[in-house]
């Protein structure tokens, strides 16, 4: 690690507090441009300790960036992983209070609850099939805390990888009676449908995104426990939203979920 704990603290605060107000502020790497993927993990862990302190509860977690339509769109080619707060969820055709928000954007994915706990290294595709008790449409809302939605790869990870709120409904599915790779999905705005892609976009097969966070995991001496909630990444390209809009997110055997923006 190159930053001491005061800075990390700073970080933790000051990036946390963008979100919780609503504002924007610039990316963390041009102050520290030394910082390592410890520093930025760190900075994510702090910020996970503030959240708990005050009460809340960590219900999931989530891989980033993990789609070639993602990294391409946010000129990166590493996937990150962070977790999700009680109050990221909204209920299926529930709404988002725009205001509390700074630019949020939708992605269409597809997330897996665990069955049994997932532990690298070596964690593989099949293993994450082996302990998933199923898979359910998501949308997940995220809003970069970052000036512009630019950002790099580590202050991103700090940021808690954009993540905002999120929504999952539809169907449960089988994972045995399932090709996540050819699971198709459509993501509407408005009715009118905005982008389209299969399980595939999400490195090949969304378990891999899903076994990648194991063995991250295991590299600290920490698993994904059993009855986890875990987002595998964006399928298409992010969407823009804006107060007044409806998003649907229709997913091949699996239903639809919807959000509204306030």
């Amino acid at each position: 690690m190159k930053l001491d704990r005061e800075i990390i603290e700073r970080l933790a605060t000051r990036l946390e507090g963008c979100e919780l107000e609503a504002r924007d502020t610039t990316k963390i790497t041009d102050d520290h441009p030394d910082m390592d993927w410890d520093d930025a993990y760190a900075i994510q862990d702090e910020i996970k300790r503030r959240k708990l302190a005050r009460g809340a509860r960590i219900v999931g977690l989530k891989a980033g960036l993990t789609s070639h339509a993602k990294m391409k769109q946010m000129g990166v080619e590493t996937p990150v992983f962070g977790f999700l707060a009680d109050y990221f969820a909204v209920p299926d055709g529930g709404e988002v209070d725009s205001a509390k928000l700074i630019h949020p954007k939708v992605e269409p994915e597809i997330a897996f609850v665990t069955k049994a706990p997932l532990r690298g290294p070596g964690c593989h595709i099949g293993a994450v099939l082996a302990a998933t008790d199923f898979v359910i449409p998501a949308i997940e809302i995220i809003d970069s805390r970052y000036r512009d939605f630019k950002f790099d790869l580590k202050s991103v990870v700090a940021d808690n990888c954009s993540s905002s709120r999120f929504v999952v409904g539809g169907r449960m599915g089988d994972v045995a009676a399932l090709d996540l790779r050819t699971l198709g999905v459509v993501l509407e705005k408005n009715g009118e449908p905005v982008a389209f892609g299969a399980g595939a976009a999400v490195l090949g097969h969304p378990a891999a995104a899903i076994a990648m966070l194991a063995n991250m995991l295991g590299e600290k001496g920490e698993e994904i426990p059993a009855g986890t909630l875990i987002l595998s990444g964006g399928i298409t390209e992010a969407v823009a939203v804006q107060p007044g809009d409806a998003v649907t997110l229709r997913v091949q055997d699996l239903g639809s979920v919807s959000v509204r923006f306030a």
